[in-house]
């Protein structure tokens, strides 16, 4: 018999971390790794319509990656988890670069700012772009606000966006779609 999804235990806006203790939903942490969640997920969008074999390898080991990070945030720092967590590594940040400046060598120089569209996976990328902006800036306002987050995984949500930019242009350059220049009203 399958295990069942609802618990109740959250009907009361609070839930547990991993180590038990129990905080608002509304929590920084929750939003953190809620946002990395929803990162994922247009992870995943982005993976299912992009062609290249290689990119959907690199998103898969990037998805992965974030489970790596949610489980990070989701645990209370202050309490030893009986739980393993996989951790985080510097050549996760270094696979990002490697596969940035690989797309960089057949993607011409930008010469001005581009409007994210032109085509469903482009704008999708972009959109997993935001989100993942979105998750720094929150692991950023957590480390101001003094709780605690790896400072690796803020270099490597900095880097994964900068390497959803660099995708959203090579597969539009893959599959022939202009870029779309942003044309200030002056």
């Amino acid at each position: 018999m399958a295990l069942k999804i609802y618990t109740k235990t959250g009907d009361l806006g609070k839930t547990s971390l991993i180590g038990g203790t129990k905080v608002p939903k509304s929590h920084l942490r929750i939003e953190s790794y809620g946002t990395v969640d929803e990162l994922n997920s247009y992870i995943g969008l982005v993976s299912d319509q992009i062609t290249v074999i290689h990119s959907k390898d690199i998103l898969r080991e990037i998805q992965d990656r974030l489970f790596t990070i949610g489980s990070s945030l989701a645990c209370d720092p202050e309490k030893e988890t009986k739980m393993k967590i996989p951790d985080l590594k510097e050549t996760d940040v270094e696979l990002l670069e490697k596969e940035i400046d690989a797309m960089n060598e057949v993607l011409p120089a930008m010469k001005f700012f581009i409007l994210p569209g032109g085509h469903p996976a482009i704008s999708t990328t972009h959109i997993a772009r935001c989100i993942c902006r979105r998750a720094e800036r929150i692991c950023v306002n957590m480390q101001e606000h003094e709780l605690f987050v790896e400072p690796l995984v803020i270099k490597y949500l900095n880097r994964l966006s900068d390497y959803l930019f660099v995708l959203a242009r090579y597969t539009g350059h893959l599959l022939n779609v202009a870029e779309i220049p942003w044309k200030p009203r002056v």
